[in-house]
């Protein structure tokens, strides 16, 4: 008895898919584990350099007008000078920044002058975008860095 050649059958069979599927899973699933704490961390590192960043600013700021911002002009006083500066001459030409930052979570930083944990206070609701009662134990801010 002569066997024919039989034509091999192109393409892939349905247990070789389901073990691509598998493997590529699994891959996902250590990816996902590795890198999703990373993120956050990450985000909270940026948030930590913004806010030292801004502690800068405001230092320079200080240096050359004797204050500190008010609590109503804001970081804002740093980009360009605020109307109701005392001593608008000696404030640097060009600013103190050239852009304010937002935190990682897409809000803009908090500013208080006086503070309650110094002279000023700078800060980053967190994640959650919400400070005050229950919302701050998320609150990123230059007394707990």
């Amino acid at each position: 008895m002569k066997l024919r050649n039989r034509p091999k059958p192109n393409g892939f069979t349905l247990i070789e898919l389901m073990v691509v599927i598998v493997i590529i899973g699994i891959l996902t699933t250590v990816v996902v584990i590795n890198v999703l704490p990373n993120v956050d961390k990450a985000a909270l590192t940026r948030a930590r350099a913004d806010i030292a960043a801004l502690e800068t600013a405001l230092t320079s700021y200080k240096a050359d007008t004797m204050v500190f911002p008010s609590t109503p002009q804001g970081l804002a006083a740093l980009k360009a000078a605020p109307a109701d500066l005392g001593n608008p001459d000696r404030y640097r030409p060009g600013g103190y920044l050239t852009r304010l930052p937002d935190d990682p979570w897409g809000h803009p930083y908090q500013y208080a002058s006086p503070g309650r944990h110094g002279a000023f206070d700078i800060w980053s609701m967190g994640p959650d975008g919400t400070s005050g009662p229950g919302g701050e134990a998320d609150d990123i801010g230059n007394w707990n860095l």
